[in-house]
């Protein structure tokens, strides 16, 4: 498993295995170098100092793009990161067979920096390339409670989160695509959809994405900021000529 050729597919595939400081050691109880946090740490979090670093994510999103309020920043950022956890994990399943472990204890994240998000992984164990592991390793150990984190933040709709997740998944099978025709990878194509084929099949993500195209089937909010626009994959052909408070921008039963 080269995750330098990994990197090579594009800026979201891109993985540090070697601390971003080396002013900042790991050590047994405190495995961090300048702004990353373990994952695990900020999914652990009940609120408070512990959700500060997805806090203030959010909080430079929305400043950077003017967002109009809270959960359009929200669900920016959070498409940002959903679209690394995708990438990092589907890159090297599609082009070796196996993928980093990835678990939240040993994945870093620095939430100052700008996207791509800035992932460290500390670990060394890897997982065949399977649905069931890729769903277990990403979607189970990350997305679930990476979600239950941005809903303690503020008013986001669950929906819009697993939409945003299956933007990101179907994103990252499109430079896979991409990078496998120009680099004459057939397999890789052929590899990584079948993986993703397999994780739409979950009813967290089913319908998420639909057509050929996989174009999302809710907004993630983006046309709201006031230098927005509408996404590659984005359910809307024009931008809503007004803001609505149920439907697709945030789901039918959102709170």
């Amino acid at each position: 498993m080269d995750l330098v050729e990994s990197s090579s597919v594009g800026g979201f595939f891109a993985l540090r295995t070697a601390a971003p400081e080396a002013s900042a050691p790991a050590t047994a109880d405190r495995r961090t170098a300048g702004g990353h946090t373990p994952l695990a740490r900020l999914y652990a979090a009940g609120g408070g100092p512990g959700l500060a670093p997805l806090t203030g994510r959010v909080d430079r999103v929305g400043d950077r793009l003017g967002a109009p309020e809270r959960r359009v920043a929200a669900s920016i950022a959070h498409l940002g990161l959903a679209a690394r956890l995708w990438s990092i994990a589907l890159g090297p399943a599609a082009l070796f067979g196996r993928f980093p472990d990835l678990d939240p204890a040993e994945l870093f994240w620095d939430p100052a920096l700008t996207s791509p998000e800035d992932l460290w992984w500390a670990g060394t164990g890897t997982r065949p390339a399977t649905v069931a592991d890729l769903r277990d390793a990403v979607q189970t150990a990350h997305l679930v409670p990476l979600h239950e984190a941005f809903r303690r933040d503020g008013r986001i709709s669950p929906r819009l989160l697993w939409g945003n997740a299956g933007s990101a998944l179907a994103g990252a099978l499109r430079e896979l695509t991409r990078w496998a025709r120009a680099h004459d990878r057939p397999e890789v194509a052929a590899r990584a959809a079948e993986l993703v084929s397999g994780l739409f099949a979950h009813p967290d993500l089913a319908r998420t994405v639909e057509g050929r195209a996989l174009r999302r089937t809710s907004c993630c909010l983006y046309y709201r900021c006031p230098s927005g626009g509408l996404c590659g994959d984005c359910v809307f052909d024009h931008p809503p000529a007004r803001v609505r408070q149920t439907g697709l921008e945030t789901g039918p039963t959102s709170p």
